[in-house]
């Protein structure tokens, strides 16, 4: 298994036999080695920190549906509703609630490498990577 370090440059799009690729732009750098172990076509992992999002609620966070707007329901759209048994006196580790979201390490598996630039020092990947843009990315090859 080979890691190569690189940076996320941005998203763009490619023609390839008539059709239109979605790519991200990764700067991997000009005088890499991973232009010796890259290949057009190869599938690779690569690993990144998605966007942290701050401090959200249960809603945005766990995907809650909120309450009612109706039958009484006052203030308490978005909150999570009850959070225990009443008999416990405590909260249960674990517990789907508000909190930081994002900022999390992603892996995605099974990414195909549509060109690379030498020249440029840039690979192009088919599709969304994880992170904001010149985040750090790691790219494995050989990991299944």
């Amino acid at each position: 298994m080979v890691k190569i370090k690189g940076k996320k440059l941005y998203m763009s799009q490619v023609w390839k036999k008539m059709k239109v690729i979605p790519v991200t732009i990764l700067n991997v750098g000009k005088n890499s080695d991973a232009f010796k172990t890259l290949k057009e076509g190869e599938r690779i992992v690569i690993s990144g920190k998605s966007k942290g999002r701050g401090f959200q609620g249960v809603v945005k966070r766990h995907g809650f549906h909120g309450m009612d707007k109706s039958h009484g329901t006052k203030h308490h759209l978005r909150a999570p509703g009850s959070i225990g048994s009443a008999g416990l006196g405590r909260v249960l580790p674990g517990k789907k609630m508000a909190g930081r979201m994002g900022q999390e390490t992603i892996t995605i598996k099974n990414i195909e490498i549509i060109e690379l630039r030498p020249d440029k020092g840039e690979v192009l990947i088919k599709g969304a990577v994880p992170g904001m843009k010149k985040s750090e990315i790691e790219i494995r090859v050989g990991d299944k």
